[in-house]
């Protein structure tokens, strides 16, 4: 095969090397059909690689005679649009991550993966047919909703609207609305929503509102169906995809409108891996298409409040619930000096009996599974511990065992202490299950349903508990956060939090604004249809100062309160944030790793500073010593320089053992 020594092609792989790769195109091949974007088969090593086309070349840097010639061609056309491409390159720089991964990582995995029948082959799903179906009208607005969709669809262009409403403000409503206009321009929605378990009530929602092809996008889809999705969106042929995170990188034909449901939620920053925040991504993907772009939330990130309050954000207020529902009453419950139940005042036991006899749904809101997360000596005050983690085992009880919440091992119930093996030994604390063990002996003829990671294992059973909840009326719900994210319970007018302090005295810096956060989120699951709705906040601090603007002022005095600690304490949004993580195998070994980083950066600018290194919260994790290095500055093109020269510094290191390491770009989480 002779080789053309004119057309070199620069190429990403899937591999963590944050350098590309030239190769040489065979003179028999079609150089028309050589756009970035489209795959390419290569060889890499002793095996054949699919790989990325990122540009077309005349020269090298790599000296001809050492180039190899690429395989094959496997596409005619680019697998994403010009604009995901662009986001794909932004996204690779801002967050300091390889190329190839960046790309590769986010696409099917029928896409970077090679069939051994056919390695070649063009994969075209059939035509997605819709069968006609009665749908529901729109609903009446008042005007705050019907503001905002005005608002929304005059957008010219680009635009981040920040759609902040109460829990029940009718929010998707207004999304609704603001589709049903993109669909009359022939053009396609985005709905990113942050947990898969909410996916299919939105989608239910959707498919009684629209009769157009409406696809699911998000990881428990087979690899099929995850690259059938992704052909008939960037076809043109799926008008609206609702998916999670991934599905920012989706491609469209003609996209008019992005909507991040419930923006403030965790779940939109991928905590592992290639690290992005999807709700960045989408107002900088926004900006790309020229599209408005809505978050929507009762209780913004600080950020997103933030920037709305300075005007980079438009914010559009709902104040009020849809319909006749009105926001609940809160009541503070002080549990100082009081004999507990089952981790209950016994207030609201009793206010529960009352709520259940009128024939309606309690929910109660504890965010810790398990039995109880202690087992400890009465003899000695030994607790079981985790032999892989920092952290102590929970008990639980169906089937009895010790679980560690960190690393997820399982181990068999003592019976003896470990340390002076007493057979005295008693749990503390108490978890969901052991709530739902208590509320038996109380309430023996209600029906109890529990939902956390223990009850919820099965990809269909989150939509069968909530079916079952919608249906039934008498019900005690107890879950974790898994059932405060924008559900709808029209039967629930009473909420209780069993453990409301947990956020007030963290060592992370966002665990307050994130207490707030998910007490407006649970407590929003009461009286959301005709009837009042109580919240009851289980409390050892019934006069601190933030709970008490968050009940009686509201979410927005409570974000200003903790917008004025920030920026005295200069953290984001006052400050950017990157922080660097290592853990290896041996003690010490990744806090010396960070001292040499820290070592070889002192000289790449004055503008950063430089917190650490330190141990992380906790240390060892699945049996892994971690630390951590902050890097902090006040200008984020200031940052990103930085962050550039550190990454080749750092991959030019010789280290001795082995140290994985990662670095996060406006990390969610300080651990």
């Amino acid at each position: 095969m002779s080789l053309s020594s004119q057309t070199i092609l620069h190429v990403a792989i899937f591999k963590p090397l944050r350098h590309c790769f030239d190769y040489l195109l065979p003179d028999n091949e079609n150089t028309s059909s050589l756009k970035p974007g489209i795959r390419l088969l290569v060889p890499f090593g002793k095996t054949q690689v699919v790989a990325v086309l990122l540009a077309v070349n005349q020269t090298s840097c790599i000296p001809p005679e050492k180039l190899k010639p690429i395989t094959a061609i496997l596409d005619e056309e680019p697998i994403f649009t010009p604009a995901i491409f662009e986001l794909y390159q932004w996204a690779s720089r801002y967050y300091q991550h390889p190329i190839g991964e960046v790309i590769l990582g986010t696409l099917p995995v029928l896409f970077r993966t090679l069939s051994k029948k056919n390695p070649t082959k063009k994969i075209i799903p059939k035509a997605l047919l819709v069968t006609p179906r009665q749908t529901q009208s729109p609903l009446a607005l008042n005007s705050d909703q019907q503001t905002a969709v005005e608002k929304i669809n005059s957008a010219p262009g680009f635009e981040t609207f920040l759609l902040e409403g109460v829990t029940g403000s009718g929010k998707t409503e207004v999304y609704l609305q603001v589709i049903a206009q993109v669909l009359e321009k022939n053009k396609q929605a985005l709905v990113l929503v942050p947990e898969i378990g909410l996916t299919p009530q939105t989608i239910a929602r959707f498919e009684q509102r629209f009769s157009v092809p409406i696809i699911a996008l998000h990881s428990k889809l087979t690899n099929a169906q995850r690259r059938d999705a992704w052909i008939r969106a960037s076809r043109g042929e799926a008008k609206i995809i609702i998916g999670t995170r991934s599905a920012i990188f989706t491609p469209f034909t003609n996209l008019g409108v992005i909507i991040l449901d419930e923006e403030h939620d965790q779940s939109f920053k991928q905590q592992s891996g290639f690290r992005y925040s999807a709700r960045d991504l989408a107002i900088v993907r926004g900006r790309l298409e020229n599209i408005p772009v809505i978050l929507g939330t009762a209780t913004p990130c600080l950020e997103t409040f933030y920037n709305s309050d300075t005007g980079r954000y438009t914010r559009l207020l709902l104040p009020l619930r849809a319909g006749s529902a009105l926001m609940p009453s809160f009541h503070l419950l002080d549990l100082r000096s009081k004999q507990l139940e089952h981790g209950l005042d016994p207030q609201l036991i009793t206010v529960m009996r009352e709520h259940l006899q009128q024939g309606n749904q309690v929910l109660l809101f504890l965010n810790r599974r398990g039995y109880a997360p202690v087992l400890m000596c009465h003899a000695c005050g030994w607790s079981a511990q985790c032999l892989r983690c920092d952290a102590r085992l929970t008990l639980h009880h169906r089937p009895q065992r010790l679980v560690c919440h960190h690393c997820d091992k399982e181990y068999a119930m003592l019976k003896i202490c470990g340390a002076c093996h007493s057979p005295e030994l008693f749990h503390l604390g108490v978890g969901t299950e052991r709530l739902e063990h208590g509320l038996k002996a109380h309430f023996p003829y209600t029906e109890i349903i529990r939902i956390d990671r223990d009850t919820i294992r099965h990809k269909d059973a989150m939509e069968h508990a909530l079916t079952q909840i919608i249906d039934g009326k008498n019900q005690i719900l107890i879950g974790t956060q898994m059932l405060a994210k924008g559900h709808h319970f029209p039967n629930v007018t009473l909420v209780g939090v069993v453990e409301t302090d947990s956020g007030l005295y963290s060592t992370d810096f966002r665990a307050t604004e994130r207490m707030g956060q998910l007490i407006l989120q649970v407590a929003g699951r009461a009286g959301r249809a005709e009837k009042p709705g109580q919240v009851f906040l289980q409390t050892h601090q019934p006069d601190n100062i933030l709970l008490q603007t968050l009940i009686h002022q509201g979410y927005a005095a409570f974000a200003k309160v903790l917008l004025e600690e920030r920026k005295k304490a200069y953290w984001p949004p006052f400050s950017y944030l990157a922080l660097l993580r290592a853990e290896t195998k041996k003690e010490k070994s990744a806090l010396d790793f960070l001292l040499k980083v820290k070592d070889i950066s002192k000289d790449i600018s004055k503008d950063i500073k430089l917190l650490g290194p330190i141990p992380a919260l906790m240390e060892r994790k699945a049996g892994f010593f971690r630390a951590v290095l902050l890097f902090q500055a006040c200008d984020r093109q200031v940052l990103q320089r930085y962050l550039s020269a550190l990454m080749l510094r750092i991959e030019a290191l010789k280290i001795k053992g082995r140290v994985r390491w990662s670095l996060d770009v406006d990390p969610g989480e300080m651990g």
